[in-house]
């Protein structure tokens, strides 16, 4: 039986990044996030390097989830396209 991992989100994730998203992506961000997320984060999410070392990511289109993984509780800390991502991840850290 597999471990289930509940989501949390940040703050400014709820706040900023999901209402900004069209329809229907945030849709298949919510179905990758539920259905990959919950289940076996470190196998669907890469690894970051440098300044994001521990944090991981997962590719959905054009878009980046960026998470890290807290014993059974993966935490979203960004829902952003590809290229604007890691640039406000530095500021989120």
């Amino acid at each position: 039986m597999a471990l289930r991992f509940s989501i949390t989100y940040n703050q400014i994730v709820v706040n900023e990044d999901i209402p900004r998203l069209a329809p229907p992506w945030r849709e298949k961000i919510r179905s990758a996030i539920e259905s990959r997320l919950t289940m076996e984060p470190e196998l669907y999410g890469k690894p970051l390097r440098r300044s994001l070392k521990g944090y991981r990511k997962l590719r959905v289109g054009d878009y980046r989830i960026v998470f890290r993984i807290e014993s059974t509780s993966v935490k979203i800390l960004a829902i952003l396209h590809r290229s604007v991502v890691y640039k406000v991840m530095d500021k989120r850290k």
